[in-house]
């Protein structure tokens, strides 16, 4: 049994709200103590756990109870703590929208899939946060990637790791599909 120093209901939000509630909660916990996030978002999964690395707190893990998922994460003494970087290269919506015919052009959206089939960018790829690592090999680093969320979150941390992978065309797209007004293509239910 894991001892839980604070609890933070996130049931029924979508991302980015699970984060920015925990991100608050822990603000108020001593190092070492233990913050549990209950989410029914599935992509809260992928997004605590790319938080907690980010920012230098342990993610512990995520024990799934019925639809509701319980994610731990332990806050990190002030050595370990590190600021959440943002990623320096950004682009609009209104110039993504432009660039989309360009030639060698990769819209990558790392929505869950429910999100993307209710609407995406035509002939983006998706491919969910949760699975990028063990997919990103689907993206030629010779492209230029433009990185796409609903509010530019989970893009900001994706966009980090393409970095980090060695791709070397990468731009985040904010504020993403919440605000999105050019085509729009949806999955045949």
């Amino acid at each position: 049994m894991i001892h839980v120093n604070m609890t933070v209901d996130a049931k029924g939000l979508s991302c980015p709200m699970p984060i920015v509630k925990s991100k608050k909660a822990i603000n108020e916990l001593q190092p070492g103590q233990v913050l549990e996030i209950q989410a029914t978002d599935k992509g809260s999964k992928a997004d605590i756990k790319a938080w907690a690395e980010s920012t230098g707190h342990q993610y512990i893990g995520t024990m799934e109870e019925g639809n509701v998922l319980k994610h731990y994460i332990r806050k990190a003494g002030e050595n370990e703590e590190k600021e959440q970087p943002q990623f320096p290269h950004i682009i609009s919506n209104e110039e993504l929208l432009a660039r989309l015919n360009e030639a060698n052009t990769t819209v990558l959206d790392v929505r869950e899939q429910a999100e993307y089939a209710f609407g995406h960018i035509p002939g983006a790829l998706s491919l969910p946060l949760g699975e990028l690592e063990q997919k990103m090999d689907q993206i030629s680093k010779e492209s230029h990637v433009y990185v796409i969320c609903r509010t530019g979150n989970r893009s900001d941390l994706a966009a980090q790791k393409l970095m980090e992978y060695g791709f070397l065309h990468v731009w985040n797209v904010i504020p993403g599909m919440s605000q999105w007004t050019g085509p729009l293509e949806k999955e045949q239910m």
